[in-house]
């Protein structure tokens, strides 16, 4: 068994990425496989990063390598961690030079609350769109290739970035 995010096209095309870090304290460990490959997807000319909840916290397996432009983060954080998953969301988007949409679960269960926080950052760290804390929603938000690019280029951070090498 697998944490397992999947992209479907509107055309039906699937595409999976499976978590890589289990989270130990809810034992995932015991019930799923650690996920070992690292997906790009290019879909309508963007270069797309899949990632899962705990992945946040470890900024090497999301390290762009040149490979992505937008970054979406899926997860189950409770309300008790909503600093660090905004603070994460923001630093990822900011040290790798990309778009992060981050989509976070809403509601409780037996042990947690959910507060969701989910939201859309520019390259900068800048949020450009959000849902209020508890609330349910989408966001419908346009981005700029163009824009990426062109902060890119004019502040290319990314060609002093260290080679890590994931083993």
């Amino acid at each position: 068994y697998y944490n397992r995010f999947l992209f479907v096209t509107p055309q039906g095309e699937v595409t999976k990425y499976d978590k890589r870090h289990l989270f130990r304290m809810a034992k995932e460990q015991e019930t799923y496989e650690m996920g070992s490959e690292r997906v790009i997807i290019n879909y309508m000319g963007w270069r797309i990063l899949p990632m899962v909840c705990y992945d946040l916290r470890f900024p090497v397996w999301s390290r762009n390598n040149n490979d992505y432009d937008l970054m979406i983060y899926v997860a189950s954080w409770p309300d008790l961690r909503s600093f660090a998953w905004k603070t994460l969301s923001q630093a990822r988007a900011i040290e790798n030079l990309s778009y992060l949409v981050s989509c976070n679960r809403v509601g409780e269960d037996i042990k947690m609350k959910y507060s969701g926080d989910s939201a859309i950052y520019n390259f900068k760290g800048e949020t450009l769109a959000n849902l209020k804390p508890y609330s349910q929603g989408v966001i419908n938000f346009s981005l700029s290739l163009e824009e990426l690019e062109k902060y890119r280029n004019n502040f290319p951070a990314h060609l002093d970035a260290d080679k890590f090498l994931l083993q």
